[in-house]
């Protein structure tokens, strides 16, 4: 792995290209930069106030870290010799490269870049607030921090709008990816965090390259104490050609991405503003907060909004216990409910001592509280009001030892240098309610299994459908329950003998025989019944009988994330309710019961009014055994069971697609 050091806290860096150097200067000169800037230019004395020098070979020494802010053509000349004479890195600017339909012109810079670390190129660079470098060639919005949160981005424009962020997040680094030609993004992301003044990191990713890699790194972010939240673009699209199979459809777009973060504990978001609240909630509190919540505000209706926002990020609030209720009303008296969320009216406003001995009682008994306060705007109003309030929240955190979150319920009303004066007293405000509450639901990301790693994925390849009949033999050799059957090239030849009526009679060679009207069920006898057009073959199977619960299991391979398991609810309707969980493999059956749960129709396999559970543990078994036989055999592609017919006592696989390399 190469060392980057150098590059991300460089002693002195060398600056090429005409404007775009002198970006480079300026803006390490308002930082105080303490290092040296050589600018290099073949006929210029000196570039912003600095002596330039006229080769690279005129420098003192080898820079560690060099913008190269020259056209593409000259940046491959300027990388071969930055590598040759033992530089650091170098950020490479110019764009033109793959993302133009020249991957040719970019395999040429990496090999001129051989040992040496390059960012880019189609990039925008690296800040270093923590030391003052700035390899960036343009404004930008931070301040120099002793501590604070990473920003990786494989967009340089999305970190930039980030970047002028005004919501008190101290910014330690800035750092774009391009088109990752050399350094990739576990690499880079790992290199920040090694810097033990990183508290935390927050990413914007298009594409993983190397998903073990990326567990990997997402492992070592929580041995030190940092989390790790992201924005995974590119959810709407399906994340490879869907094939004839209904996992194909429902197990695309971002659902492999999203089992994957959660899988290695990665918190996921969805919008720039909630990744900022979520980095803000780790770097002054680590990863992964609490469960248990409670909210206070001093009006009904904010008491209401909170409640009705929290439910679709899955945050309710638990009761009052007693002695928390007692407590409470002995400040607040008979007037106020006592609840959670806890409207506590306005009879204690301005009172300190009272207001602090609600909003610690309340706390007490949770682990982290919402305090909704939105203060009055400062250039028209007068704040000072407030500032009882402000500090019970600050008194309630040190007395408790709880995590108290200040919440603005609209972003505009808290300011910047409120929200930094509360973080100096180690309290996290956070802007806006809705951002909030996705905020501190993504920091609750449960941490990763400790050393799990996905498998390789598979280069794109050909491939074959099995028919059924063959999907079902291989299924019943890995040990899984399927109907008793019988196959012939026509009806006449089926021979129902010690097969047990009523029957299902398919045709074979059909993706979607349902559609097709390839399926005819519930037979008394095969006698009278008609060939069926298009058909390869047919299937006769007993009708599988008990069952009270049709589910889906299906098992793909992945490009990035080697093989997935989507588990749903099934039978012709699956893609109509999308009722599905995907989880990447490898997993236990453990896992995929609790998956399992996360189910919107959950309660109809759980035994809904007196309905008779469905044995979803032997579906656990069913897929874990799936997954067993997709890892052991490479060249198969995708196995779906739509439905598994689920008893309260066993499952039976009945309706089988396997596609093989």
């Amino acid at each position: 792995m190469m060392r980057l050091d150098r590059l991300l806290r460089p002693r002195h860096i060398a600056v090429l290209g005409a404007g775009w150097a002198l970006n480079v200067i300026e803006q390490c000169r308002k930082m105080g930069f303490a290092g040296q800037v050589w600018p290099v230019h073949p006929t210029k004395a000196d570039v912003g106030g600095l002596r330039a020098y006229a080769s690279l070979a005129d420098l003192p020494e080898p820079p560690d870290a060099t913008f190269v802010g020259v056209n593409r053509f000259a940046t491959l000349e300027v990388v071969a010799e930055l590598a040759a004479m033992g530089a650091g890195g170098a950020i490479c600017f110019a764009s033109g490269w793959t993302e133009a339909g020249e991957a040719g012109l970019q395999d040429r810079l990496v090999a001129a870049a051989g040992d040496m670390p390059i960012l880019g190129p189609n990039c925008y660079g690296v800040i270093n607030y923590l030391d003052g470098a700035l390899l960036w060639p343009d404004q930008h919005g931070g301040v120099r921090v002793d501590t604070g949160v990473a920003l990786v981005s494989q967009s340089s424009n999305i970190v930039i709008n980030m970047g002028m962020q005004a919501r008190g997040l101290p910014v330690a680094y800035v750092a774009c990816l391009g088109n990752a030609a050399v350094v990739g993004l576990a690499e880079l992301t790992g290199a920040l965090l090694d810097d033990p003044r990183v508290t935390a990191v927050g990413l914007y990713i298009e594409g993983i390259d190397d998903a073990p890699a990326f567990a990997a790194l997402a492992e070592k972010a929580r041995a030190f104490g940092k989390g790790m939240v992201a924005i995974k673009s590119g959810k709407t699209e399906l994340s490879r050609t869907a094939a004839a199979s209904h996992t194909a459809s429902l197990a695309g777009g971002g659902a492999a991405s999203s089992a994957f973060l959660r899988q290695i504990g990665v918190a996921e978001v969805n919008t720039p503003s909630e990744l900022i609240e979520t980095l803000k909630i780790f770097h002054v509190h680590g990863p992964q907060i609490g469960r248990r919540l409670c909210s206070l505000s001093c009006s009904g209706g904010e008491a209401g909004l909170v409640a009705d926002l929290a439910a679709p990020f899955g945050i309710d609030f638990p009761p009052v216990p007693q002695a928390t209720h007692d407590r409470l009303l002995a400040v607040l008296g008979e007037l106020p409910t006592i609840s959670n969320p806890l409207d506590y009216h306005t009879f204690i406003w301005g009172d300190g001592p009272k207001t602090t001995e609600v909003f610690s009682a309340m706390l007490e008994a949770y682990d982290a509280g919402i305090y909704i306060i939105d203060a009055p705007r400062a250039d028209r109003c007068d704040p000072s009001g407030y500032d009882p309030a402000f500090a019970a929240i600050i008194a309630a955190q040190q007395a408790t030892g709880k995590i108290a979150f200040p919440v603005a319920s609209m972003a505009e009303n808290f300011g910047e240098a409120r929200v930094a004066a509360m973080m100096r007293e180690g309290v996290c405000a956070l802007l806006g309610l809705e951002t909030a509450l996705a905020a501190i639901r993504a920091a609750q990301t449960e941490p990763g299994l400790p050393g799990w790693r996905p498998v390789a994925a598979e280069p794109a390849r050909e491939t074959v459908m099995l028919s059924e009949a063959e999907g079902k033999a291989l299924l019943a050799a890995a040990g899984l329950a399927v109907p008793r059957s019988a196959v012939a090239t026509t009806i006449a030849g089926l021979d129902v003998a010690g097969l047990a009526a009523p029957y299902a009679l398919k045709g074979l060679g059909f993706a979607h025989k349902t559609e097709a009207g390839a399926v005819r069920l519930d037979l008394a006898s095969l006698d009278g019944q008609a060939e069926m057009p298009g058909a390869s073959g047919y299937l006769v199977e007993e009708m599988v009988t008990g069952a009270v619960a049709e589910v889906l299991l299906g098992l793909r391979r992945d490009p990035v994330y080697g093989v997935t398991l989507t588990l749903g609810m099934g039978g012709v309707t699956a893609e109509v309710l999308a009722d599905t969980v995907t989880l990447v493999l490898p997993v236990a059956e453990a896992q995929v019961l609790e998956a399992a749960r996360g189910l919107r129709l959950w309660p109809l396999l759980d035994g809904y009014r007196g309905r008779p559970k469905a044995d979803m543990a032997a579906v656990a078994a069913m897929a874990v055994r799936l997954g067993d036989l997709m890892l052991a055999d490479a060249s198969l592609e995708e196995i779906e069971i739509n439905p598994v017919m689920v008893r309260e006592t066993g499952a039976v696989a009945v309706d089988a697609l396997v596609r093989r390399a």
